[in-house]
C-alpha cells in the first residue's frame, strides 16, 4: 500500500524535473548561440529551470528511496501468511503446520502459543533440573540448510551469554517429522575449530547417526551443534582445565528446549559428543557436567588426563560420569591416551574416581573414513542405551 501511495507523486515529480531540466537545456544553447553573434542574453530563465529541475531530482531520489522502504517493509511483514521454514513449524508448542498438534493432536483447532510464553515455559524446566538458574533465552529463527543422512539440518545465530550471537546448527532426525507428538533426547556435539561447528569437521556424522538409528542400535536424538568458542586455535585444548569455557551454556540449551520438541535438559535425556580435536571438549563436558549429561561420547582423542582429572573433581556430587571412549583398532596412540585417562580417573577423587569409562577399541576397516563412520555409529548407540538408564 506505501508503495503505490508513493509511486504516484515519484513519477510526477520525475516528470517535472525532466521537463524543466530540457527547458534549461534550450535556454542554455540560445544564449550560447547570442555570445557567438554578441548579442547579450538574459540568463535567469535558465538558472530558474535548472533549479527547479534540480529540486526535482532531490525529491525523486527521496520518494526513491521511501518507495524501496515500503517494498521491502511490505516483503517483511508478508512472511506472517506463508507456511514459513522448518523453525516456524518447530515453536517448542506442539502446534502449527502439522508438528505437534495437527488435526488430529492435542492442538488441533488451537493457534500456537506466543514464543515468550514457550521461553518461559523452558526456562522454569529448566531451572527446575539443574542447579543454577537459566538465562532467558531468546527464540532465534532456524533455517533449513539440508536435508544429511535423511534427517533435516537447520542452522541460526543463538545470541550466547555475552550477548554475542554465534551459529548454532541443529539436526533433526526423520523421525522428528514422522511423529509429530513425540519429543526427543538431545546430543550435543563440540566442535574443535574456533567459528566452527562440529558438523562441518565431521561432515559424515549424520549418515553415522541415521545408520544407527535404521539399524535399530540407536534411538533417535536431536543433534545440536553450536560453534566453538573464539580466543585460541585449539578451544578443546583449555575446555578441560576451565570447563566453562564449553559452547554449550545454559543459555543455549533453554533456546533449543524452547524451540524444538525436546526432552527436558537433564541426564536422562541430554549427552555430548566430540570426534577427533573436539573429543576432550565432549569428556571435560561429562565430567564436568553429570547432573545435565547422562553420557559423554569421545572419539579417537587424545586427552590431558590430569586436568580432565582435576575437572571430574571439581564437578557436583550429583550423578555418575559416563564416558565412552572410542577408537580405532589400529589407533594405537588414540587407545593408549584412552586407557591412560581411564586410569587416571580411577586414581581421582570426586565425581572423577565415580566415572564409568568404557573404551571400545574393535573398530577396523579398509580406510579411516569408513572407520570413522564405524566409531560415530557406536557412539550413538552408546549414547542412545545410556541416556535412558541415567537417573
Amino acid at each position: 500500500m506505501v508503495r503505490s501511495l508513493l509511486l504516484v507523486p515519484l513519477l510526477a515529480v520525475a516528470g517535472g524535473g525532466v521537463w524543466l531540466a530540457r527547458g534549461a537545456l534550450v535556454r542554455w544553447r540560445d544564449l550560447r548561440v547570442a555570445e557567438t553573434y554578441e548579442l547579450s542574453g538574459d540568463q535567469w530563465p535558465m538558472l530558474v529551470r535548472a533549479a527547479g529541475a534540480m529540486v526535482c531530482g532531490i525529491c525523486v531520489t527521496v520518494l526513491t528511496l521511501l518507495t524501496a522502504l515500503g517494498a521491502f517493509g511490505s516483503l517483511d511483514g508478508g512472511g506472517a501468511g506463508r507456511t514459513g521454514s522448518a523453525a516456524d513449524r518447530f515453536d517448542g508448542t506442539g502446534a502449527g503446520n502439522g508438528f505437534g498438534g495437527g488435526a488430529d493432536g492435542p492442538g488441533a483447532g488451537r493457534p500456537a502459543a506466543p514464543p515468550v510464553a514457550a521461553v518461559d515455559a523452558a526456562a522454569a524446566t529448566t531451572s527446575a533440573s539443574t542447579p543454577t538458574p537459566a538465562p532467558l533465552p531468546v527464540v532465534s529463527r532456524f533455517d533449513s540448510v539440508g536435508h544429511p543422512g535423511g534427517g533435516e539440518l537447520l542452522q541460526s545465530a543463538v545470541p550466547g551469554p555475552d550477548g554475542n550471537p554465534r551459529n548454532v546448527r541443529v539436526w533433526l532426525p526423520a523421525q522428528y517429522a514422522k511423529d509429530p507428538n513425540a519429543r526427543f533426547p538431545v546430543v550435543v556435539m563440540h566442535a574443535a575449530t574456533p567459528r566452527k561447528t562440529a558438523d562441518t569437521e565431521v561432515p559424515d556424522v549424520f549418515e553415522g547417526l541415521a545408520s544407527a538409528v535404521q539399524s535399530a542400535k540407536s534411538k533417535p536424538f536431536i543433534l545440536v551443534a553450536p560453534e566453538a568458542p573464539n580466543g585460541t586455535a585449539h578451544p578443546c585444548e583449555l575446555v578441560a582445565a576451565a570447563p566453562m569455557a564449553v559452547a554449550d551454556d545454559a543459555a543455549l540449551r533453554t533456546t533449543i528446549a524452547a524451540t524444538f520438541r525436546t526432552l527436558p535438559p537433564g541426564p536422562a535425556a541430554w549427552g555430548t559428543l566430540g570426534v577427533g580435536d573436539g573429543a576432550p571438549c565432549a569428556a571435560a563436558a561429562g565430567l564436568a557436567r553429570p547432573d545435565l549429561y547422562g553420557a559423554a561420547a569421545a572419539v579417537s582423542g587424545r586427552y590431558d588426563a590430569a586436568a580432565l582429572v582435576r575437572t571430574g573433581a571439581e564437578a557436583p556430587a550429583v550423578g555418575t560420569p559416563r564416558l565412552l571412549l572410542a577408537a580405532g583398532k589400529a589407533d594405537t596412540a588414540g587407545l593408549d591416551a584412552a586407557r591412560k585417562l581411564q586410569a587416571a580417573l580411577r586414581g581421582g577423587t570426586g565425581a572423577a574416581a565415580r566415572a564409568e569409562v568404557r573404551i571400545s577399541d574393535n573398530a577396523t576397516d579398509y580406510s579411516a573414513d569408513r572407520i570413522r563412520l564405524r566409531l560415530v555409529r557406536q557412539a550413538a548407540q552408546y549414547l542412545g542405551e545410556t541416556l535412558g538408564k541415567a537417573s
